[in-house]
């Protein structure tokens, strides 16, 4: 079977003119927002200049005013946009954004896509997915969710509480994820954050600091919502979060490796020009380790993330195949952003030079959408059952 890792030209122009607008656009308004924080404003301002340059969503159908891309096509994209931690949020391709809109394109009725979709696509409006909830409820295991949706005379009532719910305020609408006592299962619904029965309670302190809309917890206190609040089937919640969530782990690697690489290339811009003990810093042999782990890690990443992106392209829903990729690209990318703060030394820990703001921003990535130690556990489970089966 042929390889072939060549980029269409369109993909080629895409991805350059991309490159050129995070330089020219984006990394400009960098220092104001660790400053002054990430809100609306910024968000609008940044994706006018999106929409005016031709780059807007390139993850999304072309119906939807998307660039059309194909997934493996993407992954080049939204690397690019990811080199600024703000690129992402201009393109419109920035989660729980994302990762909601493709949801909503897969599973969404009519009505809901008009509703919800074509807004959100537009960047109108903001959203978030409600699933994780304070223990003991549902975190790393979503089968301990205690908020429960029950059906009631018009619709359902949601109750219980979630938290680090990540863009909440501000957000238009949450998806919900509810246990459904009657089938047994999930449901997912959607709720507008103008229903009296939706209260954001609290912000959680977090050490990331670019996250529009922060890290909520939020109270559903018997929460009405009428029947065709339900984003699916009632009781297959857990299927649909699969359909958000295996894409969505891939997405986030793509956009952080983006961020990776940026870090690397700030800390390799600094080892050439910053003379040490009378050489480069960059010809010192504890520097060079270090930008050679950097270099090699990187291509390994982006090649496992090509490799699964094309066959989730190709239809493939394999959720081990993302699983797999996330565990390592989150670690490759927290190990490159490391490597980058130490070879920048003290002013690595910096906003400065963006690289400390980098690293804190990453950290989290090897916890949501799974943590790698939850990852592994799924990965071995079903390597021993292959084994089980082949003996």
């Amino acid at each position: 079977m042929p390889f072939d890792f060549s980029l269409s030209e369109r993909v080629t122009d895409w991805r350059d003119r991309i490159t050129r607008f995070v330089d020219d656009v984006v990394i400009p308004r960098e220092q104001d927002a660790f400053t002054g924080g990430v809100d609306d404003a910024l968000r609008k301002e940044l994706q006018q200049e999106a929409k005016a340059a031709g780059l807007w969503a390139p993850q999304l159908p072309a119906e939807l005013g998307g660039g059309g891309f194909a997934f493996d096509d993407a992954a080049v994209l939204l690397e690019e946009a990811g080199r600024s931690l703000l690129g992402p949020l201009a393109l419109n391709c920035a989660a729980p954004d994302e990762g909601n809109m493709h949801l909503l394109h897969m599973i969404g009725t009519s009505a809901q896509q008009r509703r919800y979709l074509q807004p959100l696509a537009a960047g109108e409006i903001r959203s978030c997915f409600a699933m994780t909830e304070p223990p003991p409820g549902a975190g790393s295991d979503p089968s301990a969710l205690r908020t429960t949706a029950v059906r009631a005379p018009g619709g359902w009532v949601i109750s219980g509480d979630k938290h680090l719910i990540s863009g909440a305020l501000g957000a238009a609408f949450a998806i919900v994820m509810a246990a459904d006592p009657a089938s047994g299962g999930a449901t997912m619904l959607l709720v507008d954050a103008d229903n009296p029965g939706f209260t954001i309670t609290g912000h959680a302190r977090t050490i990331d600091a670019m996250a529009l809309g922060g890290h909520c917890q939020v109270r559903f206190d018997s929460a009405l919502v009428p029947d065709d609040a339900v984003l699916g089937e009632p009781g297959q919640g857990f299927r649909y979060a699969q359909v958000r969530l295996a894409p969505a782990r891939l997405t986030h690697c793509m956009r952080w490796l983006g961020a990776a690489r940026r870090a690397h290339e700030i800390a390799l811009a600094r080892s050439v020009s910053r003379t040490v003990f009378g050489a480069p810093l960059a010809e010192h042999g504890m520097a060079q380790q270090m930008i050679a782990d950097n270099e090699i890690e990187l291509a390994a990443a982006r090649a496992l993330l090509w490799q699964v992106a094309w066959q989730v392209a190709r239809g493939d829903k394999s959720t081990e195949a993302s699983s797999r990729a996330k565990v390592f690209i989150s670690e490759v990318v927290g190990r490159v952003v490391d490597r980058s703060v130490q070879l920048c030394g003290g002013l690595g820990t910096s906003e400065e030079l963006v690289v400390g703001r980098i690293y804190a921003d990453i950290r989290a990535f090897r916890i949501y959408d799974g943590a790698s130690e939850v990852h592994r556990m799924s990965i071995a489970r079903r390597a021993a059952r292959r084994a089980r089966s082949d003996a």
